[in-house]
């Protein structure tokens, strides 16, 4: 994951105000009225804990954790849990609004949270790591549950940590609750196709924005900024339809080869030796001139505001497909929608994974599971369907598509909160 200048106090607004920003301007075509737009911007529920761990060293660090659900009106929140340096509330009520606006946009019924704890996992070890995911799982106990509150995987956590977490909320259960989270192992009810599923979300949405352009997919250079999981699955996959990766990053580094990069190569370099920084016959170069490249297609799958006010009017990519939560700002936004770039919003880009958990949960309930074909074809079905959706839209009301995939995703939570109506 690229961490360079996100530090918040460099930031010119806060994530969340972002959030709002991009809410309102697909509220504002909505014509939403007032009382709603309160209703639908605010988080239900901010809950921040402090807790102590014991070290490998045998001292006590107190750590500082937040889950936040945004709005639960379509069914139990959904979304990840993240542990990084960085994580604050704001991040995290950010986080919450969006997978409220991505499970809405295609139309799973959730509603949308977030969690994260603010540490640094790569000074940690791995008994440190379990020892804080079982104590932090612990303290936010009363709001999780497999019909209230689903946590998943996010940045720098994994299937070990859902394991984890699953199994510390069934000790104080007194019996195994395989529904408390999704991106599990296979082997305690994961589903198969869990893991790559929001790289094929981007390869998926990818593939549908290059119909529309009229771009060919055969020989097109895609550049990548975060080269995890998200990454290397999309660039992989969109690889096997004969595009050609031509730069990659994660926190290492950034290389770059015109002649092309193996994204199994590159992978196995990764696991090697911790980054794709030091692959073979390539150029070094800069975070900055990653994004610049000029190439048809940008995936940035590292962190939020990446692409600003800033570095927008330098970026030529026809087609910016975000893996990523947040990674381009509304400044941003404007600029390359005018130069005419095709923004693939994060709510669509990268809802591959929350489908696919939908789908585990799904399993986890009934206790019956599926063949992974059968999780590949449905996903491929619901995100052409919401890639259309939102396409339309942006055409009917002549905006950008990320206002376009709000305010699907707006109107859907708000006509199910008119219906429902208001308590008491």
């Amino acid at each position: 994951m690229i961490q360079e200048n996100l530090d918040p106090s460099n930031m010119k607004d806060s994530v969340f105000a972002m959030a709002v920003e991009q809410f309102n301007a697909a509220a504002d075509v909505l014509n939403l009225e007032e009382g709603m737009r309160q209703v639908l911007s605010s988080c239900k529920r901010e809950f921040t804990v402090n807790f102590p761990v014991k070290m490998d060293s045998g001292k006590i660090q107190v750590f500082t954790g937040h889950r936040v659900q945004h709005n639960m009106t379509r069914g139990p929140a959904k979304g990840g849990i993240r542990f990084h340096p960085d994580v604050s509330l704001d991040e995290v009520k950010a986080l919450a609004s969006w997978m409220t606006w991505k499970c809405a946009v295609t139309n799973l019924p959730y509603g949308g949270g977030k969690g994260g704890v603010t540490c640094n996992p790569k000074s940690m070890s791995s008994g440190e790591m379990e020892r804080l995911t079982r104590r932090f799982a612990t303290e936010i106990s009363p709001l999780i549950g497999s019909y209230s509150d689903i946590p998943a995987p996010d940045v720098n956590t994994d299937g070990q940590t859902m394991a984890w977490i699953m199994d510390t909320i069934s000790m104080h259960k007194g019996f195994t609750e395989v529904g408390i989270v999704t991106g599990k192992p296979i082997e305690i009810g994961g589903s198969l196709g869990r893991t790559e599923a929001t790289g094929r979300g981007v390869m998926i949405t990818t593939r549908e924005a290059a119909k529309h352009i009229g771009l060919n997919l055969n020989g097109a250079t895609v550049v990548v900024q975060g080269f995890g999981n998200v990454g290397y699955w999309a660039a992989h996959l969109l690889q096997e339809l004969g595009c050609k990766i031509i730069a990659a990053s994660d926190s290492g580094g950034a290389i770059s080869r015109t002649s092309g990069l193996d994204s199994n190569e590159l992978l196995a370099q990764k696991n090697s030796t911790g980054s794709v920084s030091g692959f073979a016959n390539c150029d070094v170069i800069t975070n900055e001139e990653l994004l610049e490249t000029s190439c048809d297609i940008l995936v940035p799958a590292a962190l939020e505001q990446q692409i600003t006010g800033n570095n927008a009017s330098r970026i030529s990519a026809k087609i910016i497909v975000e893996g990523a939560n947040g990674p381009t700002t509304p400044e941003a936004d404007k600029i390359l929608t005018d130069k005419g770039s095709l923004i693939i919003p994060d709510i669509l880009a990268n809802a591959g994974g929350v489908v696919v958990s939908y789908f585990e949960w799904v399993q986890n309930l009934q206790r019956f599971f599926w063949e992974k074909e059968a999780v590949d074809k449905s996903l491929d079905s619901i995100l052409t369907r919401s890639f259309n959706e939102v396409f339309n839209t942006s055409q009917h009301y002549n905006v950008d598509m990320r206002t376009a995939a709000m305010v699907n995703a707006i109107d859907r939570v708000a006509t199910a909160t008119n219906i429902r109506g208001i308590y008491p």
